[in-house]
């Protein structure tokens, strides 16, 4: 196993060109995908560009990704956690995705706390961002457990809006000075 991180209960790993079944099920849970695109994503759809990308995001920035989450004690996949580049040099995004039974238990603040701290403190970024539709009362509860700050609302425009989108999409973010003034406490 190409393990990316370890937590007190998470073992964060690469994804293979095996793990094409993981992602259909965690895609395949309707309430796993609610604020995310509102239904399943299609096994062609992982098969042919989800679980590629993936891959290739490792060839062209070796120290982030999406990363296959595990119980440490079990070895049963949880879902993923992601750490990924953005647009400006020195931010980068974190996000997770977690199926439904591992919901409620602390594992999406762990799994994000731990990036985090990967991002400022091995991987030397400026700035850790994150997002999700305003209406997503949990996945913002989990934004402020790990530490990031709420930056603004935005309003994107889609072609099939999610109940909710009306309330627009929040960013949440952290930066280097305000995570190492934390960390010294």
């Amino acid at each position: 196993m190409d393990t990316y991180l370890e937590t007190e209960r998470l073992v964060l790993r690469r994804f293979t060109a095996g793990d094409a079944e993981l992602l259909v099920a965690l895609d395949s849970d309707p309430e796993v995908m609610r604020y995310i695109t509102g239904e399943p994503t299609p096994r062609d759809e992982i098969e042919q560009k989800v679980l590629p990308e993936i891959l290739a995001q490792y060839a062209t920035h070796p120290d982030l990704g999406t990363f296959a989450a595990h119980e440490k004690s079990s070895g049963k996949f949880l879902g993923w956690f992601g750490l990924k580049p953005t647009g400006e040099a020195g931010t980068v995004d974190v996000g997770y995705r977690l199926n439904r039974s591992a919901w409620g238990q602390g594992y999406a603040t762990e799994g994000t706390r731990a990036l985090i701290d990967k991002a400022f403190g091995e991987l030397g970024m400026a700035r850790v961002i994150a997002d999700t539709m305003a209406v997503n009362t949990k996945s913002r509860r989990v934004m402020v457990k790990s530490g990031l700050r709420f930056v603004r609302v935005f309003h994107e425009h889609f072609d099939d809006p999610l109940p909710g989108t009306e309330y627009g999409e929040v960013e949440y973010a952290l930066d280097r000075g305000t995570w190492a003034a934390a960390a010294l406490r």
